[in-house]
């Protein structure tokens, strides 16, 4: 049809629409783009275009939305997904106006009176909740698309449990209703009713094979069941078996000391048990939290009662430290569980990250040069800072300018929650989440229990900007006009830097650039003075290496390890993602036999990565050394995991540290040392000491004359425990 007729707009609408109906947004955008080639603006086609990237690029959606809506002002699909976009945001007031422009166009539009109803019920209004859905249903009073609907917006504000009720309605006006069988699967997924949502899953993937979203969660379950488990009373721990061997005993660890601290703190009783799944491949963990496989830039996802994560075999690239991840996802275990999800998402990840930073010092995010300008300057030139109103917080998750934007916005919540919790207490902050519990409206709730939202979003401001000044105040932090930095400017951009002799940017520039000149003493002098006017450092104007990076690799051209391993030990209190950092200092560590710093850096690398060998190496090492021999002993059982490529010097280490702990298991760990190194002296010698007494000579038969003893006999008045047999070559 589309060869005969490539101009005609139904083709491109058809194929857009059928692939949206089978959950493929790529396929659909691909269509809804070949469409408005041949038909520039036309506003079906660009309402599809918006639709297939509201699971991804909110950004291309919302520009989509405004073609079409400049197209047809009363283009209701738009108009209706603009009002769905702006539940999401939470700016419930304008997408009210828009719901109510819809209505007036379509008195009967089913789906705006299934959004009116979700409004309702975030709102705690069942009254008009009611009302609205029965408006929904007023023209056919069994549609299922209704309740479908209703739920589905239900649980992507993480109502679950009542997403799921309306589902399971949809179902009972159309038994055979696909849509409300995949939400449900999906729901039941996240309520931690697993058998029931897999096998729902598959009925879904039976009845329509074609259904990308139901194929991928029928394909992940295949996978998922060869996934080791480990289980207590709080918790139900899903990994590859290999990786639970390696660091499973680790995770659960981790957990428990969460859930002892965190619950504790929150008062909360949660619900048994909560069940963590870490996915070492990235799209498996897409699929699992989101039905694709190709959303990005998550490392871990809470449900309320299910964690689902990426593993370090997939972030370990990015220095991604899994122990803070785990820690900031079950934080949202406790607190959703706590308002019974009914909490804005600025204000559940401002708590996640801000317990980060109590949980380590160095763990969260912290203030950044990037961040104090966007606080004090803003990177718009339309608008003095980046600061969002507290009032509108969770609009600065959808649809950020850029990703640095996105970080900031879990920073700046983070920071709201320091400061409601460092001015008016901890139980004013708990306070206001019981009151989400009961559906109270989070403005209202924070005026309640805080100070009015107008107050505080001045105090809030206030705080911003000191906190931020606070950063590095003995440097000046302007940066030059950008038309100083083209070529033929050079002459003034040099006149612009000698009045500014300790500015953080003109410093940082100046030392980058000696050092590319290999003038490691100069360079070292200028950053030897930014770190003593900035000596919090973490990271670089661009988030890259910081001062104290650049200073010890001077450190090690100029050939001084002890002030290169001083500065990197400062750096590493500061970075708890610093993998490189922390593999250098185990090395120098270990040539000084400073054996507490080598098994401390060993520990902050395992915290990124835990499936490799170098850091059980230094950490078995070190951990002998101070006389631990049970954690030496576990790092070499890992190391012998991780496929190692000498495993007779582990098995031999391992034999001497079990024989140092009475273990009658070390005979067997030399043994095994030996199966490979049979000449290994040292192995052969430490099996002597372990062999039993050798039998008597009396009770051994006699030899005959000329003969050779018995291979039993040998290896009795030996003690050797194996002896290659040497066969006699015949004539």
């Amino acid at each position: 049809a589309q060869k005969a007729a490539p101009t005609l707009r139904d083709i491109y609408l058809a194929r857009g629409e059928l692939a949206l109906e089978k959950h493929d947004f790529g396929l659909a955008a691909k269509a809804f783009e070949d469409g408005l080639k041949q038909i520039p603006g036309d506003a079906e086609l660009s309402y599809g275009l918006a639709k297939a990237h509201t699971e991804g690029d909110r950004k291309t959606m919302k520009d989509a939305l405004e073609v079409a809506l400049k197209k047809n002002p009363r283009h209701v699909p738009s108009l209706l997904l603009l009002a769905d976009h702006r539940i999401d945001e939470e700016n419930y007031p304008e997408a009210e106006k828009i719901l109510a422009q819809i209505v007036e166009i379509n008195p009967l539009q089913p789906d705006a009176w299934s959004l009116r109803a979700v409004l309702a019920h975030l709102r705690n209004d069942p009254a008009a909740e009611q009302s609205a859905r029965a408006q929904a249903l007023s023209s056919w009073a069994t549609n299922p698309r209704v309740d479908w609907l209703i739920g589905q917006k239900l649980s992507q504000k993480y109502r679950f449990a009542e997403g799921a009720a309306r589902q399971e309605q949809a179902l009972s006006f159309d038994i055979n209703y696909l849509p409300a069988q995949s939400q449900l699967a999906n729901d039941l997924l996240r309520l931690g009713r697993e058998a029931d949502g897999w096998k729902l899953a598959e009925a879904v993937h039976k009845r329509d094979a074609y259904d990308v979203e139901a194929f991928n969660l029928a394909t992940l379950h295949d996978t998922m069941k060869k996934y080791g488990t480990m289980t207590t009373d709080d918790f139900v721990l899903r990994m590859t078996t290999h990786e639970m061997e390696i660091y499973g005993k680790q995770v659960m660890e981790l957990l428990v000391r969460a859930k002892r601290q965190l619950a504790t703190k929150y008062g909360v009783e949660l619900a048994q048990p909560t069940y963590i799944e870490v996915f070492a491949d990235p799209k498996d963990f897409a699929v699992r939290t989101f039905g694709m496989p190709d959303v990005g830039g998550f490392l871990g996802v809470c449900f309320g009662r299910v964690v689902t994560a990426n593993s370090p075999a997939s972030t370990a690239a990015h220095g991604t430290n899994w122990q803070s991840v785990l820690w900031h996802e079950f934080c949202h275990v406790v607190t959703l569980q706590m308002t019974e999800n009914k909490m804005p998402r600025w204000l559940s990840e401002g708590i996640s990250v801000y317990e980060e930073r109590q949980a380590h010092p160095s763990w969260g995010q912290h203030m950044t040069p990037r961040y104090r300008e966007m606080i004090l300057k803003g990177t718009d030139p339309k608008k003095s800072t980046d600061l969002t109103p507290v009032g509108q917080m969770s609009a600065a998750f959808m649809a950020p300018p850029s990703p640095l934007h996105l970080q900031f916005a879990y920073y700046q919540s983070s920071m709201v929650v320091e400061y409601i919790v460092n001015k008016y207490g901890a139980d004013k902050l708990r306070a206001v989440l019981q009151d989400l519990r009961v559906g109270k409206d989070i403005n209202a709730a924070l005026a309640l229990r805080v100070a009015p939202l107008e107050s505080l979003e001045k105090e809030f401001t206030a705080y911003a900007r000191e906190q931020a000044e606070l950063l590095g105040p003995k440097l000046s932090w302007d940066k030059p006009d950008p038309r100083l930095l083209k070529p033929g400017a050079e002459d003034e951009m040099k006149a612009w830097s000698g009045y500014r002799p300790n500015n953080y940017w003109v410093m940082l520039q100046k030392s980058e650039k000696l050092m590319q000149e290999k003038k490691w003493p100069e360079a070292k002098q200028v950053l030897e003075r930014l770190i003593e006017r900035f000596p919090e450092q973490r990271g670089g104007s661009g988030g890259g290496d910081s001062a104290y990076k650049l200073l010890a690799a001077i450190h090690r051209e100029l050939n001084e390890t002890d002030q290169e391993r001083a500065t990197l030990s400062k750096l590493a209190e500061l970075d708890y993602e610093a993998p490189d950092t922390y593999l250098r200092l185990m090395e120098l560590g270990s040539a000084a036999k400073a054996w507490s710093e080598v098994a401390l850096n060993a520990e902050r690398f395992l915290q990124i990565n835990p499936l490799i060998a170098p850091p059980y190496r230094y950490l078995a090492q070190s951990k002998k050394e101070l006389g631990d021999a049970p954690t030496a002993i576990q790092a070499n059982r890992t190391l012998l995991l991780l496929d190692p490529p000498n495993p007779a010097e582990i098995h031999f280490h391992l034999a001497e540290l079990l024989h140092s702990e009475k273990d009658p298991e070390a005979r067997r760990q030399v043994l095994m040392a030996l199966e490979d190194a049979p000449r290994n002296r040292a192995a052969l010698t430490l099996l002597t000491a372990l062999n039993p007494r050798p039998v008597a000579a009396e009770v051994l038969p006699p030899a005959a004359p000329n003969s050779s003893p018995s291979p039993a006999a040998a290896e009795a008045r030996e003690g050797s425990p194996w002896r290659p047999q040497v066969e006699t070559p015949k004539k």
